[in-house]
């Protein structure tokens, strides 16, 4: 007989973040899924209390030269957590890393493919690092194992009608005035006011390719010594080489502006050299496997016959029927993992716990429904039983209402966001929830409608002849004027058919899912431009210098350098954080703390929400970013908030408030309400009609049914995913959807508004 205390995990008095003295017992060996508006409290109480001590205190095992090396978790702020397992946390965050991490990398299943080529391949090779494009022995020596080689565009680099002094560098670290076009015009190499066009070939040569060469600049403290190169070398070694999505987004933008990238020629874009390619069983090369999607490759390692290698043909069909039964099928092995999104990225963790023997484990999930059709997420549903099945407490944030069907303990939070949130308001069964008077029990039990009435488009772009990835020369018109959604099952091709847009329309605004920059020092005032608004008006009000005003600037506190919390390193141990004596937490020193703004410090404005803020500042610059920030429903954030403390919703939604401040235009958005409870969809919706009222498009890649339910034009791509998909299913408005039999998406529409098409009038063809 089981002993009842150690069934459950007991939290009493949990306060990080936003938690008000939280206390509650969770299920072992049960689904418990959390719910809540986003800020509600869900990730302070499970990833922060919870998952952050269980790790800990499993750090804590080992020696202080182990934990030295690991990653080091304070102890949140909790009286108590007893009963706790050790905890696998498998959340939302992008693997990013490099071109040279894919889809086999980070799953193993391509290091068990080299083996099983290195075992049965003809002609052989020596051993299965021969066959690695991460190995030297393997790469192609020409593009080293990337697969493609990049080349500048010089035309887009340079503007040849004008002179270096008039601008002709065109990449935002050598504009005028910078330190690299300071090297570059006070080298001495070249007439500064001469157009480009009319440059030598010998000074052309010079600006473009020049090896580095040591030279003093003169200045105003005499004279310095510093390194000329040429602007290629230079480009290519301080941000071609480097990973796209640890640059600056300016930067970033600029890359892809100058940089040409192409299959490398040698290797024809495989990344493997010559004598790997040789290699080959059944007449297919391991290159040619990597690109094949998952469900193909399965099917020819069910057709490899070798004994001598049979435990890992078996633990590679396992691998690779792991990735078909999330959904994932469509992938292929070469993918880059810094390509997945959010979704893919956290099923692709879930592969290395499937078939797992382990057993009273803590799983933790964060939003595992993200990227999933309708139609996909019962493939979650099975996994997060089979881990329940074996023995272990399954935690989930998530907001789908079809994985908190499959609940057997619900914790609401709530009952809004921020300081108005941190508090249990249910917990129990689901068909509890259901009946509460909880928000998200409303919205689980409200019944869901098309829109009455939909906008007619004021015109259209178009969309000829796409053929990326799995695009079979789709030609589609976007309307303008009107909220459209593209759809479709994962790997249907939605992407690929929204980046075919940007391209041919590079003047719409597009929103990815990339998580926003952020550090301690990055808050919702800094990264929205808030803070130079605000600034400026205290330095009018009093008559001083606004870099006063900022935390990381003059006004600072010198103890803690403006953070407001000062760090303690104990070497082997985790660091202590406290509140800095000094200014006891308020950021700035007591001289600039003693100006004001209508009777406010600038730490005490820095605190205030952003609802308050609405309130207090009459300037029309700060309205029009506060607003925004209201529109997304982030009216509870703290001006002054850490970015590194947030939610991943709450950081998509601040992304979409800087964004859309200016209410113009063409947006297209990937995947919007990921992180959103129903009640903050309803909101972003409301947003994206009062863009569109103002004269703007809305294009977004999306899921969520409210969403495509209250759309004016849909386009579902399909029918399948990869090579099944890539063509349009349907486009029309979401009535005509809804009465269109062939589509996927239309039979969970139909499901989700409770209706047969056939019966309702308002789901018949326009």
């Amino acid at each position: 007989m089981s002993n009842y205390a150690q069934d459950y995990i007991e939290v009493r008095g949990a306060r990080e973040n936003n938690l008000q003295d939280v206390s509650l017992r969770i299920p072992k060996r049960k689904i418990t899924v959390f719910t809540g508006v986003s800020g509600s409290g869900k990730s302070s109480l499970v990833f922060d209390t919870l998952a952050a001590e269980s790790q800990r205190l499993v750090n804590e095992t080992y020696t202080a030269f182990v934990q030295s090396m690991l990653p080091s978790h304070g102890r949140p702020d909790v009286d108590a957590l007893d009963n706790l397992s050790a905890a696998i946390v498998i959340d939302q965050k992008r693997m990013g890393g490099n071109s040279r991490s894919t889809v086999g990398t980070v799953t193993d299943a391509y290091a068990m493919l080299r083996m099983v080529f290195a075992r049965l391949g003809t002609p052989s090779v020596p051993h299965s690092g021969a066959l690695s494009f991460n190995d030297r022995q393997g790469m192609c020596p020409v593009c080293e194992g990337l697969g493609d080689v990049v080349a500048l565009d010089f035309d887009a680099l340079l503007d040849a009608d004008r002179s270096l002094n008039e601008g002709a560098i065109r990449f935002p670290t050598f504009a005028v005035g910078s330190w690299f076009w300071t090297i570059i015009t006070e080298s001495g190499f070249f007439d500064n006011d001469k157009k480009i066009r009319d440059y030598t070939a010998h000074e052309r040569h010079c600006l473009l390719h020049s090896a580095e060469t040591k030279l003093k600049l003169r200045n105003a403290a005499g004279s310095a010594t510093s390194r000329y190169e040429g602007l290629e070398p230079k480009v290519r070694r301080l941000y071609l080489g480097k990973d796209p999505n640890q640059l600056q987004p300016h930067i970033r933008d600029a890359v892809r502006r100058v940089a040409l990238r192409s299959a490398c020629r040698s290797c024809g874009g495989s990344r493997l050299n010559h004598a790997a390619l040789r290699c080959r069983i059944n007449d297919v090369n391991i290159a040619e496997c990597a690109a094949m999607e998952v469900t193909d490759l399965a099917r020819f390692v069910a057709r490899v016959d070798g004994p001598s290698v049979a435990p890992m043909l078996a633990s590679l069909s396992t691998r690779l029927d792991g990735l078909k039964r999330l959904g994932l099928g469509y992938l292929s092995l070469g993918r880059s993992t810094s390509t997945l999104s959010g979704g893919e990225s956290q099923r692709v963790k879930m592969i290395r716990h499937l078939g797992s023997g382990l057993s009273d484990i803590m799983y933790v999930f964060d939003e595992p429904s993200a990227g999933l059709h309708p139609h996909d997420v019962h493939l979650l549903n099975e996994l997060l039983l089979q881990l329940r099945d074996k023995g272990n407490a399954v935690l989930v944030v998530e907001h789908e209402p079809a994985v908190i069907a499959i609940a057997d303990h619900v914790v609401d939070m709530g009952p809004w966001a921020g300081r108005d949130g941190g508090r249990v308001v249910y917990e129990g069964t689901l068909a509890g929830l259901a009946t509460s008077d909880t928000l998200t029990g409303r919205y689980l039990g409200r019944w869901h409608r098309l829109k009455d009435v939909v906008r007619s488009p004021t015109g259209a772009l178009t969309v000829k002849d796409a053929d990326a990835n799995n695009l079979k020369n789709v030609t589609v018109d976007i309307p303008l004027g009107v909220l459209t959604v593209v759809t479709g099952v994962a790997g249907a091709g939605k992407s690929s058919l929204v980046r075919e847009f940007q391209r041919d329309h590079p003047d719409a605004l597009f929103i990815d899912h990339s998580p926003i920059r952020g550090s301690k020092r990055s808050t919702p005032a800094t990264y929205t431009g808030l803070l130079d608004v605000v600034r400026k008006m205290f330095a009018r009000e009093n008559g001083v210098s606004a870099a006063l005003f900022s935390a990381n600037s003059k006004g600072a506190c010198p103890r803690c350098q403006g953070l407001g919390r000062v760090s303690t390193d104990l070497v082997f141990m985790a660091p202590i954080v406290g509140i800095c004596e000094a200014c006891l937490g308020r950021r700035f020193t007591d001289d600039v703390l003693r100006y004001r703004l209508d009777g406010r410090t600038i730490s005490e404005v820095l605190d205030m929400t952003v609802a308050d803020a609405l309130d207090f500042f009459g300037e029309k610059a700060a309205q029009r970013i506060l607003r925004a920030l209201m529109d997304v429903g982030l009216g509870y954030l703290a001006l002054g908030r850490s970015l590194d403390t947030l939610s991943g919703g709450e950081r998509q939604r601040l992304k979409l408030a800087a964004e859309l401040s200016d209410t113009s235009g063409v947006y297209v958005l990937d995947e919007p309400t990921t992180g959103l409870h129903m009640h903050d969809v309803d909101r972003l919706i409301g947003l994206f009609d009062r863009l569109i009222d103002d004269g703007g498009t809305v294009l977004v890649i999306e899921h969520d049914l409210d969403v495509l339910a209250r759309a004016d034009w849909v386009i579902d791509l399909g029918p399948g995913a990869g090579r099944d998909g890539g063509e349009v299913v349907f486009a029309g408005t979401p009535a005509g959807l809804a009465a269109d039999a062939r589509s996927v998406t239309a039979r969970h529409l139909r499901a989700h508004l409770g209706m047969d098409a056939a019966d309702d009038p308002r789901s018949q063809p326009t």
